[in-house]
């Protein structure tokens, strides 16, 4: 369905995708990449801007299973798309809607994906993602605390709905999570 499009010049692409490969994250890994490098193949452009947002949440908390999560499976095959060159991740779990599939809040996605291209350099430079990656992880006293690339939140000492953490069995419990000194996550085990 592209073919009609290849002799057009390109600068990017956003996708918004996934909801129908909930159920089937293994295969997506790979269906993604290969769907990115082939569009990219296509237009013979070179590595042109891919940017993408990651499922919203979806379904009420209770009902998210930490230990068997189609949707986080999903999630995670998308983030792993992030291993190709010139590809940005926008992160929507925080503006998604309990019974509508669909977040509500498009300019917050929009937004999100807007950073990306902002950040984006000429071809071939290397590119900063925007959004939230951890960059590392110490085990605490009851808990682990997470540190990140880039602030998510301005707010210190906000509390965070959704989080798990896994014990020694690697059973995730839901954990009471919080945003410290803007640049990290501290979460305890319930």
């Amino acid at each position: 369905m592209v073919q009609p499009l290849v002799p057009l010049r390109i600068r990017g692409a956003i996708w918004y995708q996934g909801e129908s490969n909930v159920g089937r994250a293994a295969q997506y890994v790979g269906g993604f990449q290969r769907l990115i490098t082939d569009l990219r193949r296509q237009w013979g452009q070179g590595a042109f801007p891919f940017y993408f947002v990651q499922l919203a949440s979806f379904l009420p908390l209770e009902r998210n299973d930490p230990n068997h999560s189609p949707w986080a499976e999903l999630r995670d095959a998308q983030r792993q798309a992030l291993a190709l060159p010139r590809t940005g991740m926008a992160v929507a779990t925080d503006v998604g809607n309990a019974n509508d599939i669909h977040p509500r809040n498009k300019r917050a996605v929009g937004e999100r994906l807007a950073l990306h291209a902002a950040r984006c350099r000429p071809a071939g430079a290397a590119t900063e993602r925007a959004g939230v990656h951890r960059a590392a992880a110490a085990r605490r006293p009851g808990g682990a605390e997470l540190a990140q690339r880039r602030p998510a939140h301005r707010c210190t000492g906000a509390a965070l709905r959704g989080f798990s953490i896994a014990d020694a069995s690697q059973r995730f419990r839901p954990a009471q999570a919080r945003i410290e000194g803007g640049a990290s996550w501290s979460g305890t085990r319930r």
